[in-house]
């Protein structure tokens, strides 16, 4: 298992983002398709990938590629991989599916004919007709696109957007993994000021201040592959040490947060705590009408409230006409707002400078962006 297969799945519209942070991982044999990137690594990239990994949504291993055109030829591939080397003897697992412009485009009927042949597989390999599945879960996705079998092991259990600090949330808020990628393709960077003056629960001034101070987002959680037999803890106790001491605990970022919202802002700070950054962020109180700029120069990051989420669509406007007179009289800030408003650029006043297609869940949003005066050398 010197050479294996992966696939860090993203939400459409941040597979670029995720195959840098794949790259900068140190990974190889990188392609990115929609919703996934695959990549090469051996059997210790599976606690370094998910554990830190930002934007994408889980680490899949791969077990194997093939084309069928039958259920006899789904079942005589599927059985055919070495699903011993990672499924132990008592393990528990499960098989979910899709299938797209195929012909074997029965979901239930491919599950059953995989889950057939893996169990078939560890019967000849375990010389048993009985396994009492009360170890560690392993759940198998059969995925079928025009014909095209990909078979995978989920390495990482509850999606990775699950960094652990966020205990409750506001109503309708971000994932940390869609955060992190709407920062990542901003112009931030750690010594830049980033305001959030519609923070919610803290989401985005969180994720930016843990890029800022290096911390690994899956530090402070569990992933189901922890409990497979088949990988040796050491790998996961190096991980997460190595994480440790490449954390900048000097470095403090200048970051804002605000909200109009007393319980969204006394929630914020308290997930800054658990994530450990709540010495980084300035959190306060207060409308948007009100907000004053930290600085001559910065970047605002921000997931406004969308009209259906607010019940007002005249508030919405209004907030979002605000927003471009306050940035029009602030030309050295950059401008980010996720929003599935289509007419959020006239009410802003101005065009984009860019737009990005992401989904926020299940609603499809575009990612503007207005780009402000680059500060100067001594700025």
């Amino acid at each position: 298992m010197s050479k294996l297969n992966f696939i860090a799945t993203s939400a459409f519209g941040l597979e670029a983002t995720v195959k840098r942070e794949v790259a900068a991982l140190g990974f190889t044999d990188i392609t990115a398709a929609d919703g996934r990137v695959d990549f090469t690594g051996d059997i210790g990239a599976i606690p370094y990938a998910n554990i830190n990994l930002r934007a994408s949504d889980r680490v899949l291993l791969k077990m194997g590629e093939f084309t069928a055109l039958s259920f006899e030829e789904l079942f005589q591939g599927t059985k055919a991989l070495p699903w011993e080397d990672w499924i132990a003897k008592d393990g528990v697992f499960t098989v979910i599916g899709k299938s797209v412009r195929s012909k074997l485009y029965s979901v239930p009927d491919c599950q059953s004919i995989v889950k057939k042949a893996v169990v078939e597989r560890l019967k000849q390999k375990y010389k048993t007709e009985w396994f009492d599945e009360t170890g560690a879960e392993y759940k198998i996705q059969v995925s079928i696109l025009k014909d095209a079998v990909t078979l995978t092991i989920d390495t990482t259990g509850a999606g990775l957007h699950k960094r652990g600090y966020r205990e409750k949330s506001t109503a309708a808020p971000i994932k940390e993994t869609l955060a992190c990628g709407m920062i990542e393709l901003s112009y931030w960077r750690k010594d830049r000021v980033l305001l959030d003056p519609m923070c919610g629960s803290g989401t985005i001034p969180i994720e930016a201040a843990m890029i800022a101070k290096n911390i690994a987002p899956g530090l402070s959680r569990s992933f189901v592959s922890e409990k497979w037999e088949c990988i040796p803890q050491e790998l996961w106790k190096n991980a997460r040490k190595q994480a440790y001491a490449e954390i900048n605990t000097d470095f403090v970022p200048e970051i804002y947060a605000s909200d109009i919202d007393e319980k969204a802002i006394a929630l914020a700070k308290h997930n800054a705590g658990l994530a450990g950054v709540d010495d980084c962020i300035s959190f306060e109180c207060k409308p948007f009408r009100d907000i004053v700029l930290p600085s001559e120069y910065g970047v605002m990051i921000t997931n406004p409230p969308y009209a259906e989420r607010l019940g007002n669509y005249n508030d919405v406007s209004a907030l979002y006409t605000d927003m471009g007179k306050l940035f029009a009289r602030n030309i050295n800030w950059s401008v980010y707002v996720i929003t599935p408003d289509e007419f959020f650029e006239k009410l802003y006043g101005r065009r984009a400078d860019a737009k990005r297609k992401l989904f926020n869940g299940m609603i499809k949003t575009d990612y503007y962006q207005f780009y402000g005066n680059k500060p100067s050398k001594n700025k």
